[in-house]
């Protein structure tokens, strides 16, 4: 059994691996994180995945929101993407857990959003909580789990202080000790001088891929799939009193898009952009001018997008941005950091269980590479980027674009991970498909036509759901209400 499991780096990666893989009976975590090394704070969205991680360690989500400043995130609001001027939203609530399939397709077939049925879609445009007070007492507007936004370094640090039974080493690694023989990792080299040794290494040290690029780690780049290449991350502050959308706002622009994603305190912003397309002079002049007032940017950074061809290598094991890296479009980061954590602790000890977590953790990313590009399909010519980008589609795509004018998208159409963890299917490619307008009403007419009867009940059902989660949004409490009342019940 891998007993002694090291993990170098601290931040949201390392401590949720810290948390997942200490439950283990007999299993020994150390977190190497130095003081020294400051954390800058990025605003992160989440999926629900995050908030099922939460309720399995058994942590308490109140205070992981007040104590973080965290907000809600029911989905993504994409400006622009279609043309300019068009927005739709893409709702994270999975309808289908409550109606059963089909509600989509009748959405489709009747010419209305397909979000209009979802819970979450009028709890965007409300700008609502996902609780009502009644009678004293909070009740849920439903069953489904929302997401998160957070400063991702006030998250790492909340993580560190949920943790127990778990070593902390405040140093810095230097170097790594391999076995002449075997090539796999004995220990680390200290700053301190001291030699750190365990069964299993996780290199949670971001881009600087410490224990993992020694090992001969190969890079695989999505630069001929994913459009972008630069970041320029700011901050926008909150105005006091002013309302917090619980949602990521996705705004495309000239060269690439803008995020926008609330904390309780700023907006943590960005451009991604293309260097083939605009410079940062211009990027930053661009952004000025849709937003009305100047930006600071924090910085300029490079994106080399892609995954390691092998996640695991001999006894290290890479994990969150030393592992992978896409642009943040659909929150793929931390959700893919869940999942592949919940994948090493069942196979952590498995003698296959580096070649199964290599191939789920491929599998994974590529799908987030597909699902990403899909966003990029667009009626927009305006630019010589989006012109580039509509000239540059691949070609599986193209395919899958085609069979989905003949029918909706299916689960068959999708891979199934290990475990069955939730991915990028069919109840998160389809809003994207809609508000896109890539789906064929007609198709979705005449499948419903062979069977009237189940189109009078998704008729039923639908027009019953939008009633009720309208009135049910209605009467939640407002976002950032809601948010200031958790935090004074922390205090009290």
């Amino acid at each position: 059994m891998s007993k002694r499991v090291v993990i170098v780096g601290g931040g949201t990666a390392g401590w949720l691996a810290a948390l997942i893989l200490s439950r283990a009976p007999g299993r020994r975590v150390t977190v190497v994180e130095s003081s020294r090394i400051p954390t800058i704070g990025v605003g992160e969205g989440t999926t629900a995945v995050f908030r099922h991680m939460l309720k399995h360690l058994g942590l308490d989500e109140r205070k992981f929101i007040a104590e973080t400043g965290a907000t809600v995130k029911y989905g993504i609001r994409h400006r622009d993407w279609r043309r300019k001027g068009h927005s739709y939203d893409g709702p994270i609530d999975e309808i289908a857990q409550v109606a059963g399939q089909g509600l989509d397709l009748y959405a489709v077939a009747s010419g209305r959003p397909v979000g209009e049925a979802h819970l979450f879609r009028h709890l965007m445009e409300k700008r609502r909580a996902p609780y009502a007070e009644v009678k004293g007492r909070e009740v849920a507007a439903g069953p489904f789990h929302f997401a998160y936004h957070f400063d991702q370094a006030k998250a790492g640090a909340w993580l560190k202080s949920q943790a127990s039974g778990i070593t902390l080493v405040d140093d810095v690694v230097e170097g790594l000790e391999r076995d002449g023989e075997t090539g796999s990792v004995k220990g680390l080299r200290l700053e301190s001088g001291q030699v750190l040794e365990g069964d299993v290494f996780l290199d949670c040290t971001g881009f600087r891929r410490a224990l993992i690029g020694p090992m001969g780690a190969e890079w695989q780049s999505y630069s001929d799939t994913l459009p972008v290449n630069r970041a320029m991350p700011f901050w926008i502050d909150l105005k006091p009193g002013e309302e917090i959308d619980p949602l990521t706002l996705a705004w495309a622009q000239g060269a690439g898009w803008m995020w926008k994603i609330p904390t309780s305190d700023r907006y943590g912003c960005g451009y991604v952009y293309s260097d083939a397309h605009t410079s940062p002079d211009e990027a930053r002049a661009e952004i000025e001018t849709a937003l009305g007032h100047a930006i600071e940017p924090r910085n300029d950074i490079r994106i080399d997008a892609g995954r390691l061809k092998d996640a695991w290598i001999g006894n290290v094991i890479a994990l969150g941005l030393s592992s992978s890296f896409l642009e943040p479009l659909e929150a793929t980061s931390i959700h893919g950091t869940v999942v592949q954590c919940m994948w090493l602790d069942r196979w952590l000890d498995d003698p296959k269980g580096r070649d199964h977590y290599n191939a789920a953790v491929a599998r994974q990313v590529d799908d987030f590479r597909d699902f990403i590009r899909l966003h990029y399909v667009s009626e927009r010519n305006d630019t010589p980027f989006w012109r580039d980008v509509a000239a540059s589609h691949p070609q599986t795509l193209r395919d899958r674009l085609a069979a989905w004018q003949t029918r909706m998208p299916e689960r068959r159409d999708f891979t199934t991970l290990p475990g069955n963890f939730p991915h990028v299917q069919e109840q998160l490619y389809i809003p994207v498909l809609d508000g896109l307008g890539l789906l064929n009403r007609a198709a979705a007419k005449e499948a419903l036509s062979r069977d009237p009867k189940r189109r009078a009940t998704l008729r039923k059902t639908h027009e019953q759901l939008t009633k009720d989660y309208t009135r049910a949004a209605g009467k939640c409490l407002p976002h950032r209400a809601w948010l200031s009342s958790l935090t004074k019940e922390m205090a009290a």
